[in-house]
């Protein structure tokens, strides 16, 4: 028999955050950059804590330059090589702070992530990314992960429960992906029924992760500015978008032309869906 649960569950459009008394003057005055130190790695983060997906039209080299102006966040996408790494390295030690190399769980997949933080040491961040967080092959992947780079820090996902938050960070894992389905162009709940709504999901995940003295992103959902507040205000340490960010002249992908205006391939694509 399935496991129905009953009680309600919700989505950032669901809610709204109730406004308190405040002595700021402006929202200009408030300093947005945070401290972050992790469990595992004991490395130190200070920037925004917003994050541009690792999708590959999104995780760009240009797209990394221009958000590390301002201390925001750039999961690269695994479809870089070593040489483009140490290119951008080379070109941009500064914002290699505010990046991260991401790797699937193959055994290709490994050896080029070992090739690209071999190649550029002063890289600390690792975004460890499939589809199904749920699995014991992912599991086993992290803790193999953290054996070999034991003083990186290691970003791992995508779960919507409590459970698998602890059962990640215990793995070696410093922060957790969650969302499963929210993003705009993710078809994981349509083909598979598979899914959690996102607010309930950041609101328990990040509930289990702080209690082991682990961080959570909320990856997906967020289609504007409210709705990362929503998500901070659940919990989360960090927000990561895709859709938001995408259409830019950062970004990959092809460009095509409508309505006599340049955009992206994905943000036509988006438009279509709609």
């Amino acid at each position: 028999m399935p496991n129905i649960i009953n009680d309600i569950k919700l989505d950032f459009k669901d809610v709204l955050l109730r406004p308190k008394r405040s002595t700021l003057k402006s929202r200009s005055d408030v300093d947005l950059f945070t401290e972050i130190t992790f469990r595992n790695s004991k490395q130190i983060y200070n920037g925004i804590p917003i994050i541009a997906s690792n999708m590959d039209t999104v995780g760009t080299f240009e797209m990394a330059k221009a958000l590390a102006k301002y201390g925001l966040f750039t999961t690269i996408h695994k479809y870089y090589s070593v040489e483009e790494w140490t290119n951008f390295a080379a070109e941009n030690p500064k914002d290699l702070k505010y990046v991260a190399a991401s790797s699937g769980t193959g055994k290709e997949d490994f050896e080029r992530l070992s090739n690209v933080l071999t190649s550029v040491p002063e890289l600390s961040f690792i975004c460890l990314d499939v589809a199904n967080g749920y699995s014991q092959h992912f599991v086993e992947y992290v803790r193999k992960v953290r054996a070999e780079f034991p003083n990186h820090t290691i970003i791992a996902g995508n779960v919507v429960t409590g459970e698998m938050v602890e059962e990640l960070i215990l793995s070696g894992a410093d922060i957790i992906k969650v969302g499963i389905g929210p993003g705009s162009v993710c078809t994981t709940r349509m083909k598979t029924g598979v899914g959690y709504p996102q607010l309930s999901a950041v609101i328990e995940c990040a509930d289990a992760a702080h209690g082991l003295k682990g961080h959570i992103i909320s990856d997906g959902g967020c289609t504007c500015p409210g709705d990362i507040a929503k998500a901070f205000g659940a919990g989360a340490d960090f927000v990561m978008a895709g859709g938001m960010f995408a259409g830019h002249e950062e970004c990959g992908g092809d460009t095509i032309e409508k309505n006599g205006k340049n955009i992206s391939f994905f943000m036509a694509w988006l438009q279509i869906q709609q």
